[in-house]
Parts: structure tokens; C-alpha cells; sequence
């Protein structure tokens, strides 16, 4: 009976022990899933830092390619400019309907 309890305890042991270590281990791994997460979102708000100033880079080469001549940016220029023109009209319309 003493000897079952002792055989017991002494598989309690090393299972708890087993235990211990894998969550140590993971313990561990946790740690380093944290770090490399923290990592990526740091870069991840970087590279949406360095798009935003590609793309108003990109915005600013339309214009200058607009006002150059060159004819597809002359089109798109053409576009927003009659864009803002029927919102102006439409304003103007608005205005003139309400009696100012």
C-alpha cells in the first residue's frame, strides 16, 4: 500500500514537473510571439506611413503631368475640372432657388 502511494507520488511528480516545463517553454514562446508581433505591427504602421507619402507623391507627379501636357493626366484633369464645375452649378442653383 505504502509502496503503490510512493510509486503514485513519484508519477504525480514527474508529471507535474513535465508540466512545469512545457509551460515554461511556452511561457517562453509567448514572450517571443509578442515581440515579433509588437515588431510587425510597428513595421506594418511604417509601411502605411511610407504608401500615404507614395501616394500623395504619386498625386502630386499627376499634376505636374497634367499641367506639362501630357494627355492621359490632361484627361483626368479635365475630368475633376468639370467635376468641380457641376458642383459649383449645382450650388449656384441651390442659391438662386432659396432666394439669395
Amino acid at each position: 500500500m505504502l509502496s503503490e502511494l510512493e510509486s503514485n507520488f513519484s508519477v504525480l511528480e514527474k508529471k507535474i514537473l513535465n508540466l512545469h516545463k512545457k509551460f515554461k517553454n511556452l511561457s517562453e514562446k509567448y514572450a517571443e510571439q509578442s515581440e515579433e508581433l509588437e515588431k510587425l505591427r510597428n513595421e506594418n504602421v511604417e509601411e502605411k506611413r511610407r504608401n500615404q507619402i507614395l501616394v500623395e507623391e504619386n498625386k502630386e507627379l499627376k499634376l505636374y503631368s497634367a499641367i506639362s501636357g501630357n494627355a492621359e493626366h490632361n484627361r483626368l484633369m479635365k475630368n475633376h475640372i468639370n467635376r468641380l464645375v457641376k458642383e459649383i452649378d449645382m450650388c449656384v442653383s441651390e442659391l438662386q432657388n432659396s432666394g439669395l
